[in-house]
């Protein structure tokens, strides 16, 4: 990832009495300036990354106050302004007669290159929630999602910006979103109608949403999924849980109803015989609680989570992170039942992969001419299930540790259709690069033997090996698995095999992609 920041700083720091400007630009600390602080009769502040430090000997007064807020915009209803054609966000804090007594003046950044680390999600087309505290840079990934959309999935992006701090001040929206329309919002408590205005009006395939706090903007959010737009948005509150239990905007999640079971069902379920129980299927389909800025929670299915946490079930959402190499790593794994069958691919094969460009999907590579002995570099492969295949097959390979030195690549197919950077370079170099579908020993066999032009098993040998695997991996872990889909034929082979091992075997999904999902019982 190659991250891009603008902050437009000195168009902030110009607002600033002279005295206060200069010791501003030359801060006692080092660190990012976050927010410069006026109060009247308190020494000015400077707010950084890790402290907050004062900034000048001489106390704030009222002329003070006044050259700021007559070199920003007008305050709306919300107390706040900004400076034209930047992110930057001045708000005010009023005494009882209205005039204003201190002011936050907030540097706004536009961070480009940032949603590496939920690009897929992203890709899903699915509506978005993202959960987290304030600062921790919900608003950065929003402005970022949306521009993506708008500029490489060339989407009609419309950003609803309540307080213009998604897309800036002044009428001219920050390139920063790119080619996203952007609709303001007269007032805090108007955003809902704007909701629903933008869609009736202006036909979106996405709406951008910072900040969804009422039952109003909820219920605006509902009325928008339903009509099939896709929506990303940000709302009050740190998880999944705390969203639940807030009665005001439950309802993003499905909200929660008190149910009385009668005397039948309450015994099979072993339960009371009043329980909650999901009101309705959620708004948005996945959750992000952003723990820190390189750090987050994923529920990629919002109805099952729910459905659990009301029946007493703690979530095992998907955690990733961003390394100081600016790898994304998963560092927990969330159910396999909790992830939607067009990221079960992925899901499965991910424990750690590089970080997404943001070029258009590859074409499939054609089968390429090797040497006898081939040095391959695994890309999103898991080395183990490569060496161990190259072991069983006995094929003349070796395990290369850069793609510089090897004769050809074999990547995972999410990571390939995304082109990382290192890939990429090896893609334009002319390597032979070879695409297995997911990251298990079958597959990675598969592509070997297509390698060397060696007769495959059937579909059904094939089928079942990877039954075999997949009750193995049960056994070891107890975790849930699920198989690549099959027909009937082949599914109810696999079911005995299953069977036989005194495991559980269910089908599920749709035609053509109905498959089998093994679990202890």
């Amino acid at each position: 990832m190659e991250a891009r920041i603008t902050d437009n700083l000195d168009q902030l720091l110009q607002v600033l009495p002279p005295d206060i400007r200069v010791a501003v630009e030359a801060p006692p600390v080092d660190g990012e300036l976050r927010e410069i602080i006026l109060d009247l009769g308190r020494l000015p502040e400077a707010r950084f990354t890790s402290t907050t430090v004062p900034v000048s000997h001489r106390l704030v007064d009222h002329t003070d106050l006044e050259h700021v807020t007559s070199r920003v915009g007008e305050f709306g209803k919300d107390n706040r302004a900004g400076i034209e054609r930047t992110l930057h966000r001045i708000s005010a804090i009023r005494n009882r007669t209205g005039r204003v007594v201190g002011l936050t003046c907030r540097v706004g950044r536009a961070v480009f290159g940032t949603i590496d680390i939920m690009r897929d999600v992203v890709e899903t087309g699915k509506s978005i929630l993202i959960l987290g505290r304030p600062g921790v840079g919900k608003t950065t990934k929003l402005r970022e999602v949306g521009r993506v959309l708008a500029e490489e999935f060339q989407k009609r992006v419309i950003i609803v910006d309540t307080s213009n701090e998604i897309a800036g001040d002044g009428d001219i929206p920050h390139p920063a979103i790119g080619r996203s329309r952007r609709m303001q919002v007269p007032e805090p408590a108007c955003q809902h109608d704007v909701m629903i205005e933008a869609v009736e009006n202006h036909m979106p395939e996405v709406i951008v949403i910072d900040e969804i706090g009422t039952e109003q903007e909820a219920f605006a959010a509902r009325t928008i999924a339903e009509r099939g737009v896709q929506l990303v948005g940000t709302a009050h509150g740190n998880t999944l849980e705390n969203l639940l239990m807030n009665p005001t905007l439950s309802d993003l999640i499905g909200g929660i109803q008190t149910v009385t079971l009668g005397d039948d069902e309450a015994r099979r379920r072993g339960t009371q015989k009043t329980v909650l129980e999901r009101k309705a299927p959620p708004t948005f389909d996945i959750v992000i609680e952003m723990i820190d800025k390189d750090r987050m929670a994923i529920h990629y299915d919002v109805a099952t989570t729910v459905d659990n946490l009301l029946r007493g079930k703690p979530p095992r959402p998907e955690i990733r992170e961003r390394t100081r190499g600016g790898e994304i790593e998963v560092i927990q794994v969330a159910d396999e039942g909790a992830v939607p069958p067009t990221l079960v691919e992925e899901r499965r094969a991910v424990t750690s992969f590089a970080p997404m460009s943001q070029l258009p999907e590859a074409p499939e590579p054609e089968t390429p001419t090797l040497p006898t002995t081939v040095r391959v570099f695994p890309y999103g492969v898991s080395r183990n299930r490569l060496e161990k295949a190259v072991k069983d097959l006995k094929v003349p390979v070796l395990i290369a540790k850069t793609w510089e030195a090897a004769d050809a690549i074999i990547a995972l197919k999410s990571h390939y259709r995304r082109e990382p950077g290192r890939l990429k370079d090896a893609i334009d170099a002319n390597r032979p690069t070879f695409v297995v579908r997911s990251n298990t020993q079958v597959q990675i066999e598969t592509m070997l033997r297509q390698m060397f032009g060696r007769s495959l098993d059937s579909d059904e040998d094939m089928a079942l090996r990877e039954a075999e695997e997949a009750v193995q991996r049960v056994l070891d872990s107890g975790e849930p698995a699920e198989l690549m889909p099959q027909n009937a034929y082949i599914r109810r082979l696999q079911h005995q095999y299953v069977e036989a091992h005194d495991l559980a075997s269910s089908s599920v999904g749709t035609e053509p992609r109905r498959r089998i999902r093994i679990t202890r019982g």
